[in-house]
């Protein structure tokens, strides 16, 4: 049985995936602050998340999958200071808040359906688990792990944790102050993080809620990780996904808060994280007029599934550089692919197929690929040659699509948006047109096995032959 295998960044190596509970998995995934447009980057985050998914069950585990929505107002970056990105959005958008996180969350959602990304099981919005994070930081204050900051907020003392920075290999011992995050006043080591924060003094902000603390507060952006994948997970999960830009702040706060709240280690056994994609090798964004939406590239004439693709080429670990020339390639190659498909499903009459060797030899090459650390680009590599192969059977290569399909969600069976180029017998060349006149003879008398092998020499020669129903045989020239 080939086993599964990830790339664990707390142990920095690829590991065999064992889950906690038998062929049960745990899986949260860090999902968007819901202030802007979903992009390209968040775009290809989530696809690969969904392969992760996907390729779970594939191997026969059961996923339950928990992704956040971050709709309470925090601060621009992973720091403790700077804008509220819902202020930000607010003032932007001439939206209320509540509008704004609904219309972003909306479009995200939407954008993700067309990407053919499965919805996770469950989806928490911070705003309805403030008792919980609330509740997560008084427990902390209780064991002694957290101060105040006057007309600040409450912080977590990382001086108490002996494995804090763990995932990203920190040494606390020669951080300067500033030098990950910015400085705030007060704090007493560089690596401490809030955990509640507190409305300035003249600020009036949109959100905030009532707190032990302060009347007018609202909590930090790590603390909704913790306490909404400790709900619906336990206090110990197989999987938290993220970007990498997440390692040394956000997801080592979380763990430090989390195991210090439970008691418990690891809070996580397998930390999967994403690298980032490049807009024709520069980051993307807004004032370099490269910041592009699914609904952007819809505009143009690509399809969400041929960007789907794309994004398997490359590995999730892997930076990828995105330029519109390599969609242009791939969106004629799914086109292709697609008519490929539909074409093979034209021939066959049954999907009926037996496990022969020559698919099971393809399957196991197909699992070898994906438990490499989803190497999706090398089971692309194992799904082309399905096309290309004399041996397999037009059954066996629509089995084997479908099955690899489960993973690459490609939506390769839906036919559509394809219109079938037929042409007419006087159309065609005359060598041609000998061949389907032999097949209708051969079919006349009754010899099937050489109307078959007539209709193998039409497709090599790029026409497609059908017969309907009614008697009629029709012709189509393939791409």
């Amino acid at each position: 049985m080939i086993k599964l295998r990830l790339y664990n960044t707390m142990s920095a190596q690829v590991e065999e995936f064992q889950s906690l509970n038998s062929f049960k998995v745990g899986l949260y995934a860090c999902g968007i602050t819901a202030y802007d447009y979903t992009h390209l980057g968040h775009l290809r985050k989530y696809t690969m998340d969904d392969v992760l998914v996907r390729t779970l069950k594939y191997f026969a585990y059961q996923v339950k999958h928990v992704q956040n929505i971050t709709d309470v107002g925090h601060l621009t970056s992973d720091s403790d200071t700077g804008q509220d990105k819902i202020e930000k959005g607010v003032k932007k958008y001439h939206k209320t808040a509540w509008e704004l996180v609904n219309f972003f969350t909306n479009f995200f959602y939407q954008s993700m359906d067309k990407m053919g990304a499965l919805r996770p099981n469950i989806i928490c919005k911070a705003s309805e688990h403030i008792r919980e994070q609330l509740d997560l930081v008084l427990d902390l204050e209780k064991k002694g792990l957290t101060y105040l900051i006057e007309d600040d907020g409450v912080y977590f003392d990382t001086s108490q944790i002996s494995d804090y920075g763990k995932l990203a290999r920190l040494n606390k011992k020669t951080l300067k102050k500033g030098a990950r995050v910015n400085y705030v006043k007060g704090k007493k080591n560089p690596t401490d993080f809030a955990l509640w924060k507190f409305e300035k003094i003249g600020e009036k902000r949109l959100m905030v809620w009532l707190s032990p603390w302060n009347p007018r507060s609202f909590p930090g952006w790590h603390i909704e990780c913790s306490a909404m994948s400790i709900k619906y997970l336990g206090t110990q999960f197989d999987i938290h996904t993220g970007g990498i830009d997440h390692i040394s702040v956000h997801h080592t706060n979380e763990i430090a808060q989390s195991e210090a709240f439970s008691g418990q280690k690891p809070f996580v056994k397998y930390w999967v994280h994403h690298n980032f994609l490049r807009i024709n090798g520069k980051k993307m964004s807004k004032s370099l007029n490269n910041f592009y939406t699914l609904s952007d590239l819809e505009k143009q004439g690509f399809h969400p599934r041929a960007l789907r693709l794309l994004f398997l080429t490359t590995h999730y670990r892997s930076e990828m550089n995105f330029t519109f020339d390599n969609l242009k390639g791939i969106q004629k190659t799914y086109q292709k692919i697609k008519q490929q498909v539909k074409n093979l499903v034209q021939q066959i009459h049954s999907d009926f197929i037996c496990s022969t060797q020559r698919v099971l030899n393809y399957q196991n090459s197909f699992q070898q690929c994906l438990a490499n650390d989803l190497n999706t680009s090398q089971a692309l590599e194992v799904f082309f040659k399905i096309f290309k192969d004399s041996n397999l059977l037009d059954n066996e290569k629509v089995f084997l699509i479908k099955d690899f399909d489960k993973v690459f969600a490609l939506d390769l069976f839906n036919f559509k948006e394809i219109k079938d180029k037929v042409v007419c017998f006087n159309e065609v060349d005359p060598i041609v047109k000998d061949l389907i006149n032999q097949r209708k003879q051969a079919k006349n008398d009754k010899n099937y096995q050489s109307a078959d092998k007539i209709r193998l020499q039409l497709k090599e020669l790029g026409y497609l032959i059908i017969d309907q129903k009614n008697g009629v045989t029709e012709i189509k020239k393939m791409d």
